[in-house]
């Protein structure tokens, strides 16, 4: 039985795309131009994750979004929180198991925040293949990583919502059902669908991509791509035709936040925030209005 058709989407913008400015100045920028949620990276300049008092630096954080009226969805895409020097580094699939650990222990601080700010989801990915790893042995290694993650996430009522990453072994919907099998399909993991990424490499447009993984999806990116190429871009510069994918989300009852990805435009991000918010409002608008079919 699908879920009910929401009144309208929740689109929210992401922090990786606001890195300019304090976090307290971007939830307020986020507000005053009418958007839904935020979809907050912890980062050394945003809720640093490491740092000490995490849990009354998260109750400041709280106090402000529901002032604001903001929802919140939970990002660890962070560059360099764990490693100054190599970017996403360390992985859930790094042959030192030391190394693993403070992925998992990163993820495991996230379900914490999200389950003190009230934040459906957190998002999370797996990372490239180690040189001279198997496949095999690298699917394996993320199935073991992910398991007191996912515990963790059931218990605390938050949903572990693994994104597809281009270049990084699970990189298509496909390697998020072979992960999903290979762990029982425990309820608390759900999928990051990115829009962007759809485009990139699926086999099916987006809008049948949103159709094909609506069970599954727990948090959606969205921004422009053009088919082949990794590059996040702002609406109308990629390929997508964005009514269909969102007449799609509407009709599967997705009632979670849907936020832009820019994280390389925060020299832009105040302007680019304006903009994204409202070419989606006319792109739903367009879809409401056209009686695009799903």
């Amino acid at each position: 039985m699908s879920r009910p058709r929401p009144e309208s989407l929740r689109f929210a913008y992401g922090t990786n795309g606001l890195t300019d400015l304090r976090l307290t100045d971007a939830l307020a920028l986020l507000a005053d131009l009418g958007y839904d949620g935020v979809s907050l990276t912890l980062d050394h300049m945003h809720l640093d994750p490491l740092a000490p008092d995490l849990a009354s630096r998260t109750r400041h954080v709280a106090r402000d979004l529901e002032r604001l009226g903001l929802g919140v969805a939970i990002e660890t895409g962070a560059r360099y929180v764990l490693d100054a020097r190599r970017k996403h580094h360390p992985t859930l699939l790094d042959p030192d198991p030391e190394a693993r650990g403070a992925r998992v222990d990163l993820l495991l601080r996230a379900v914490r925040v999200a389950a003190d700010l009230g934040a459906p989801a957190v998002h999370c990915f797996s990372g490239m293949l180690p040189p001279g790893e198997s496949e095999e042995t690298a699917w394996r290694r993320l199935a073991d990583a992910l398991g007191p993650v996912i515990v963790a996430a059931e218990a605390a009522g938050v949903a572990l919502a693994i994104e597809p990453e281009p270049g990084h072994l699970l990189a298509d919907l496909a390697g998020f059902h072979r992960l999903r099998t290979a762990l029982g399909d425990p309820a608390a993991l759900g999928l990051t669908l990115d829009i962007g990424h759809c485009q990139c490499l699926e086999p099916d447009p987006p809008a049948e991509c949103v159709r094909a993984a609506a069970p599954w999806v727990r948090h959606v990116q969205i921004e422009d791509m053009r088919r082949g190429v990794h590059e996040h871009l702002p609406f109308g510069e990629g390929e997508i035709d964005f009514p269909p994918v969102l007449e799609a989300l509407r009709a599967a009852g997705y009632g979670g936040l849907v936020g832009v990805e820019l994280p390389r435009h925060s020299h832009a991000g105040p302007e680019l925030a304006r903009t994204s918010l409202r070419f989606l409002q006319d792109a739903e608008r367009a879809a409401i209005e056209g009686g695009v079919r799903c």
